[in-house]
This record gives structure tokens, sequence and C-alpha cells, in this order.
């Protein structure tokens, strides 16, 4: 229904015309607002809140010198449709769409705001009715609610000061002189004690505030100085353990690791300790320092690190051997300004030798390492072409192994990522295309 052409709405020929933008009223030529016959006089703020006089009652028209209206004081101008145009005005949700003198009452008699014109309005209601109504106050807390909260947290404080007497307790066991002139059964029950308490620390410190506490006690220096060279195996392990506990992903403690001369007694562990989980150990103690930590890998360099990683994968333990594996490949991706520096120490040369022996799961950690050895590395690259390392036709007939294999599927991946690496040509491009 157009402007003009309902029950509720302005002659054309008077010129009057809404701006429904803002919802004000824009007098025309006319210089008047006139209503039908049929509607209800139009009334200012006064008349609506106070008694109708004479006037408003004898259908005479606004003055054209109105003043707009706020947003949420203007009164309810159209309840109909005005065809695509939005309504100027919604009806309040207590009354309905009623006309006629009695359908024109005032929405503020009801104490509530009148109905929004537009979606700025609507807008506009909604955030004020969202800020109307303040949070209400806190309850105040019970005495049983107030006792329970301060138990629960002196719990939690009497538990950090209890565990860290236990890391001192541990030490103090740490601390003592080995016996020299004990016998057989005094000297196992001490290493107990000492195994023990070394284990106990592993898992408080598995807790980094446990873990700093740990460093400010001193314990750091005990494990490096002392116990990475005690005699018994179990002791040196544990120890390696713990100072890879303690180090992982803590810069703070890395750095005082590698100032106290860890790391070579580390790699030095790993590379000759006739015990197989001393070695595993160290290899994890050698992980957490060298990995996102710069300066431990600066260290790892100087100490010829990678010639000793290359031993390990050479090993007969399997475990150990996948692990080497694991930390070469990751520092490959990590930190891939040194890989002309293992191209130097032959390092493709002795990862192809690694694939060729009896097959194995560690083979796919092998190949991981030389697909990142080569990746955007042309000098890699050259060296795996290389004839008389046969590399292309040992990953051509390691494919036609895996084929059959799902749960080899990584291995062949990267066996097809290396063909087409350093053995496709741009025939082979095209061809495939």
């Amino acid at each position: 229904m157009a402007l003009g052409e309902g029950r509720v709405g302005m002659k054309k020929e008077m010129g009057a015309a809404f701006r429904g933008d803002v919802g004000r009223m824009v007098w025309g030529r006319g210089g008047a607002l006139s209503s039908p016959k049929t509607s209800p006089p139009q009334q200012t703020p006064q008349e609506r809140t106070g008694p109708v006089d004479s006037a408003a009652s004898a259908g005479t028209p606004p003055s054209p010198s109105l003043s707009p209206l706020p947003l949420h004081k203007r009164p309810m101008a159209d309840k109909g449709s005005g065809g695509s145009r939005l309504p100027l005005a919604l009806p309040p949700a207590s009354q309905g769409c009623s006309t006629g003198a009695g359908g024109s009452s005032s929405a503020g008699g009801s104490g509530n705001p009148p109905p929004p014109r537009n979606l700025q309005g609507l807008l506009q209601m909604a955030i004020t009715a969202g800020s109307q109504e303040p949070d209400p106050p806190p309850e105040p807390m019970s005495e049983e609610r107030r006792q329970w909260l301060q138990e629960a947290m002196s719990a939690a404080f009497r538990g950090q000061r209890e565990e860290v007497e236990q890391m001192k307790n541990c030490l103090r066991t740490l601390s003592q002189p080995t016996p020299a002139a004990a016998g057989e059964a005094d000297q196992a029950a001490d290493q107990q004690e000492r195994e023990g308490a070394l284990e106990l620390l592993a898992d408080l410190c598995e807790n980094m505030d446990n873990a700093a506490d740990f460093c400010q006690l001193s314990g750091m220096h005990l494990l490096v100085g002392r116990y990475l060279e005690a005699g018994a195996a179990g002791l040196r392990w544990r120890a390696a353990q713990l100072i890879g506990t303690c180090s992982q992903n803590v810069a703070a403690i890395q750095e005082q690791v590698l100032g106290l001369g860890a790391l070579r007694k580390l790699l030095r562990l790993l590379d000759r300790d006739a015990c197989d989980t001393v070695r595993v150990k160290a290899l994890f103690a050698i992980s957490c320092l060298v990995r996102e930590q710069e300066a431990g890998l600066l260290q790892f360099l100087r100490l010829d690190g990678f010639s000793v990683l290359m031993r390990a994968m050479q090993q007969q333990v399997q475990k150990l051997k996948v692990k080497s594996a694991f930390l070469l490949q990751n520092l490959l991706v990590g930190h891939p300004e040194h890989k002309g520096t293992l191209c130097s120490m032959g390092m493709v040369q002795q990862l192809v030798a690694l694939i060729r022996t009896e097959h194995s799961p560690f083979h796919e950690h092998v190949l991981g390492a030389l697909c990142s050895l080569v990746t955007d590395f042309p000098q890699g690259v050259r060296e795996c072409r290389e004839p008389q390392l046969g590399l292309e036709e040992l990953l051509r007939h390691r494919c036609q192994l895996l084929q059959q294999h799902e749960e080899y599927q990584e291995e062949l991946e990267f066996c097809e990522k290396l063909l087409r690496t350093c053995f496709s040509t741009p025939t082979d491009d095209s061809m495939d295309r």
C-alpha cells in the first residue's frame, strides 16, 4: 500500500514526506500534516500525557514548527504496511492493531517505551534493554563455603610445600658420600635408596614449578657433576632421564644444564656406554637440550653431535636407531642451514647404506631424514644421483615391495617423493601431465 492511500497516511497533495532513516517528519509545501476522517487526530506529547483539549478533539492539525522527537519518545505513526516499505511503527505487544479513536492510546501510559520505527530503533531498543538491568549483587559467601575454600587453598599450598620437602630429602640422600668399606649387601641397599630418590625426583619434576625448584636447590649440579658418571648403570640412566625431564621446553633450565657441560657427558654416554638403557636415556636428554634451543644446537655441532647420532643409528638397538633417526629428521626440518655440513660429512651415503640393510620399521625414519636432506637442496640431490649409490634402483624395488602393505604407506610415500625429487626428468614430468 503506497503512502497517502491507506487509512493512516499522508495525502500526496499536502506534500508531506517521511525521512525513514531517522524516523522524523519533514513538512512539505502544504505546511501541515492531514489525516483522513476515520483516523484519530495527531497529538503532541503534552496531549498524550495530559487531558485532551478542545482543539485536538476538533481534529486541528499540529503546528508545522513541531520539533523532532527523540527516537524512544516518538508516537506510533502507521500500523499498516506500506507496500514494500517497512511499517512506520509496530503495535505494542499489549494491544492489537485496531484503528479508530480508541486505537490511538499511547504506549507511555502503560510504562513501556514505544516500539521502534525502523531497524536502527530496534537496535537501540536492544542496547537499552540489555543495559537497563544491572548485574545482581554477589551473594554473601556462607560460612560453610568460606571454610571449604580456606581448607582447599591450605591443602594446595601444603601440597606444594610437602613436595619441596620431598625434593630436599631426596637431595640429602643423593648428597651422601658413597660408603667405601661397606659390604656387598650394604652397597646394594645404598644404591637402591639412591635410585629410589632419583625416580621420585623424576616424578615430582614432571611439574615445571618443581623442576625450577629442583634447580634452585642445586640439584642439577649434583646430577651433572656426580651421577652422570656414577659407577652403577641404574644411577646413570636415571640421572640422564631426570635431566631430560627437567629440561624439556624450559629455556632457563636448558641454559643452566648447558652451562654445566652436561651435553658433552651425555654425548659420551650415547656413544660409548655399555648399557643400552643408559644410551637411550642419554639420547632423550640430548633431544630435550637441542630441539628448539639454538645454544644447545650450536654446542651439539661443536661437539660433532651429528657423527654421534649417525653411529647411534648403526647400532643393533632398535629403539636407539629409531629415536636417533627421528631426531636427525627433526633437526633437518627445523634447521635446514646445516644440510651442507651433513652432506660434507657423507650423510647421504650413510643413510643409503642404512636403507640397504634388512627391512625394518626403522627405514621409514631413515627415508624421512633423507627426504628432508634433499628437499630444496641441490647438493643433496646431486649426491643421491651418483651412479655408485644405485639409489634409484633401490627405491623402485622398495616401492614394489611396499605396494601391498598398508602399514608401510608412509615409507612408500617417502620412496616416491625421493624418486620424484632426485630422478624425475623433464620428459617424465611432461608425460605425467
